[in-house]
């Protein structure tokens, strides 16, 4: 990893983990409200109380930030999760046929 400080990239290689993190957050998001709907909000707040503490725990720089990132996109996707359900609700998502009682009544 000596590397990357030689050569001065780390920070295009953080910004590339970024993206990438960001990139796979989003169809996850999209999956876990479709299938689980938004009860399954609390599985990335611990993805991101373990991004955390991984994020603390380790030495490495490079290590440490993608944590720090990988952390505080697990906990905006709890609000992104509430989000993709009134996209779901705007008919911008398809709606989990099998969990079409959930959403009944809360349409607006």
């Amino acid at each position: 990893m000596d590397w990357l400080t030689t050569c001065h990239i780390g920070g295009i290689v953080i910004g590339i983990c970024t993206f990438l993190i960001i990139g796979l957050f989003h169809p996850i998001v999209i999956k876990a409200e479709y299938y689980f709907g938004t009860r399954c909000w609390w599985w990335f707040l611990l993805l991101g109380i373990a991004g955390i503490i991984g994020s603390v725990l380790v030495g490495n720089i490079l290590v440490s930030s993608v944590l720090g990132v990988f952390a505080f996109s697990s906990f905006w996707s709890i609000k992104e999760i509430f989000e993709q359900r009134e996209r779901v609700l705007k008919g911008w998502f398809p709606m989990n046929p099998r969990r079409k009682h959930e959403y009944l009544g809360n349409e607006e």
